[in-house]
């Protein structure tokens, strides 16, 4: 069977990813023209047509490495900079293109591979033993971490952001909302190509530690309660949210980052101690933060929604435990217990 050519994959490329890819190549481009004058982005697309040349067999792979061999170090180095940030645009825009279509396809029915089907195919194939497999059920994924894989936290919020902005632009209703858009798209993209995409220094433990929580404040800890409400919705749909949960806490993670003893030297218990801080003082601000979260949005009174007996129990004792700060918040909250 004869293989795809790098033409063909590109020609199979849906229309909206291809988009995308052409919007933030563009805006990447024009980022490097302003920094480095049209001989920079010259230079990076000579290596990449050239490249494309030698995969496809029309010229030699010296000659590609001629043209890096003809370059300063500084350029060799903006030019290498460019195709990594180039990668890491292509990614987000494929990644997108992904959610894109796992939308289109979310239509009511039940979509062959989420959780409801999933659901679905045990309740028709256990007789009976749904309830005891969820009962049973334990999910632990563990975090790891390479030291080539690991990522300024700058980057990796940098990517963050231009990924949030992609997904307002695929929601944007109007072309001037799309505008303001892609005018933060251009700032974010040339700020990411702006900034050192390595470490000056010398990786430690707790730089993959710190590495790892921007995920967590980015993605898991916002993502977690969607996972839990896809099950709920799938086990008993059409009350979720009326009702207690069906399913108990299942997920529980663990992490290699600053605790393996594989022989590191750098990875001591003092490491250890620090990498569980680091870990906790970013749960507890995430959790800190959900609560102000809600304290300012649940503003229901006593007359409507009357405290339940733990409720009043737990003011009573934090009423006695910190006198002062109760009678300030009741005095902004009045008749608001909830809060």
């Amino acid at each position: 069977m004869a293989t795809k050519t790098r033409e063909i994959f590109r020609q199979d490329l849906p229309e909206p990813l291809r988009r995308d890819v052409r919007l933030l190549g563009a805006m990447l481009g024009d980022g490097l023209v302003e920094y480095g004058g049209q001989g920079l982005l010259d230079d990076v697309e000579r290596l990449r047509h050239a490249v494309i040349a030698a995969r496809r067999g029309e010229t030699a792979g010296s000659d590609v490495a001629a043209i890096v061999d003809g370059w300063t170090l500084e350029r060799a180095e903006q030019v290498a900079r460019a195709f990594t940030v180039y990668f890491h645009l292509t990614n987000l825009a494929e990644e997108h293109h992904r959610i894109r279509t796992l939308r289109e396809r979310d239509t009511g029915d039940t979509v062959p591979g989420s959780v409801a089907a999933t659901v679905q195919h045990i309740r028709a194939s256990t007789d009976g033993r749904l309830d005891g497999l969820i009962e049973g059920l334990e999910f632990r994924p563990v975090f790891t971490a390479h030291p080539t894989e690991a990522r300024r936290r700058a980057v990796v919020t940098a990517i963050q952001r231009i990924s949030d902005l992609m997904t307002r632009l695929n929601d944007a209703p109007g072309a001037t909302e799309r505008e303001e858009i892609e005018r933060s798209l251009r700032e974010e993209i040339d700020l990411l190509w702006r900034t050192a995409l390595r470490r000056g220094t010398q990786l430690d433990p707790l730089d993959e530690v710190r590495t790892a929580m921007a995920a967590f404040d980015e993605t898991i800890f916002r993502v977690v309660p969607h996972i839990y409400r896809a099950l709920d919705r799938a086990l008993q749909p059409g009350d979720d949210g009326t009702r207690p949960p069906k399913a108990r806490p299942y997920l529980r993670f663990g992490s290699w980052i600053g605790g393996d003893r594989d022989g590191n030297p750098y990875v001591t218990a003092q490491i250890t101690r620090d990498a569980v801080m680091i870990q906790a003082d970013h749960i507890l601000r995430a959790l800190e933060n959900a609560c102000a979260r809600i304290g300012r949005e649940l503003t229901v009174h006593e007359a409507t929604t009357p405290a339940s007996k733990d409720l009043l129990g737990a003011l009573a004792a934090a009423r006695t435990a910190h006198p002062s700060h109760l009678r300030e918040i009741a005095k902004r909250s009045p008749g608001e217990p909830h809060r």
